[in-house]
């Protein structure tokens, strides 16, 4: 069964969180939205803390509420930011992001000015060690 990628709902979502974010010290707001397989939508927006390393990512933040659902596989993910240039996700979203989606999963970038680019999964973070990668190797 293939399921539908609502990418206009997860690029008003994902702008709807960024206008939630805690981002005093950065001024860099981000909001994301996450398409679960069943079809529901999540979102997350990033929290900073004054020590940098409690700061939680939008996308680790939207992925969490999904996974407190129950939810447990995506099929897309959208990130949000008001400013001209698009933004991927860091690195450790996207470990994250490969302990629940597929290597060939759609994830997308929009900002203000309406523009889109898309990667996958496997293009922003190659080979990922994840459970699968675990799963399908060889014993030492």
């Amino acid at each position: 069964m293939t399921i539908s990628i609502q990418w206009a709902e997860l690029a008003r979502a994902a702008k709807a969180a960024s206008e939630q974010a805690y981002a005093p010290y950065s001024k860099f707001p981000v909001g994301v939205a996450v398409q679960a397989k069943s079809g529901k939508i999540y979102t997350g927006c990033n929290v900073e803390n004054a020590s940098y390393g409690g700061t939680i990512c939008a996308e680790r933040n939207a992925i969490a509420a999904a996974v407190v659902a129950g939810e447990r596989q995506f099929v897309g993910l959208m990130v949000y930011t008001p400013q001209d240039q698009l933004t991927p996700p860091c690195g450790i979203c996207r470990q994250v992001i490969a302990e629940f989606f597929t290597p060939d999963s759609p994830v997308r970038s929009c900002n203000h000015l309406e523009q889109q680019q898309e990667w996958t999964l496997e293009q922003l973070l190659p080979s990922a060690f994840t459970p699968l990668f675990l799963a399908n190797s060889k014993k030492f």
